[in-house]
């Protein structure tokens, strides 16, 4: 994991102190006006969403395939900031659904609510940020941004992020939380990819290479499918 300190590697030094480094003058957008646009598209968009519903699939495999564990719930959304979980569906051990799945549900909850939700928002507060390039990824265009977390907390990442470059959404994370977000779990290496449904940008798969104490390395993989969006600001 990584923690902030006075032995932050020299590179992730060298990014934050360079945050914004491509300028106007390059005739580039900066990193700063990228994260505003960023900031400014989900509030609009967090302003029209006010409920959802999506099956959520959490799964722990081995390198081979192998199910270790898996929990199947409905993740119930409602706006400003509340989730929930409703368990439908339990296999495998129940130490790793216990001790691994849940808390990482636990965690998802308490991120959209709160002082925790606060502290977990992609937002100059949390992370200094620096423009890299633009790629192509699932077939849109985006900026990509390297984030480097301002403090060691479970609720930040350090690692990239591709961005729309019209819609200023975000389309990919990738990277490892700045804190181990169980005792049980030494290492995380994650990606998470979001799609497209009708004007809002909702999760799609998460992937995250875990080293698991007691089990070794596996594969946990969250996948969303059947969203319903239940209620718009516009349709109230």
């Amino acid at each position: 994991m990584l923690a902030l300190s006075g032995d932050q590697p020299r590179q992730l030094r060298a990014a934050s102190d360079h945050s914004g480094a491509v300028s106007r003058a390059e005739g580039r957008i900066t990193s700063e006006e990228i994260i505003q646009r960023v900031i400014e598209e989900s509030r609009r968009r967090e302003a029209l969403l006010q409920r959802y519903s999506v099956q959520s699939v959490y799964r722990v495999t081995t390198d081979d395939g192998k199910v270790r564990a898996e929990v199947k719930a409905v993740l119930s959304y409602r706006a400003p900031g509340a989730k929930e979980f409703h368990i439908i569906a339990e296999r495998g051990s129940e130490t790793i659904r216990n001790r691994v799945i849940k808390p990482l549900m636990e965690v998802e909850v308490e991120t959209a609510a709160g002082r925790s939700r606060h502290n977990g928002s992609i937002t100059p507060a949390n992370y200094n940020f620096q423009l890299l390039n633009e790629e192509v990824v699932d077939g849109h265009p985006c900026y990509v941004l390297e984030a480097i977390p301002r403090r060691a907390d479970k609720y930040l990442f350090t690692g990239r992020i591709w961005i729309h470059r019209s819609e200023f959404s975000i389309v990919r994370i990738a990277g490892q939380p700045a804190r181990n977000p169980s005792f049980w779990i030494s290492r995380v290496e994650f990606v998470r990819r979001y799609q497209k449904i009708g004007e809002f940008w909702l999760p799609a798969h998460n992937e995250s290479k875990t080293q698991v104490k007691l089990f070794g390395r596996n594969i946990l993989t969250i996948e969303y499918d059947d969203y319903e969006i239940s209620q718009t600001a516009s349709d109230s």
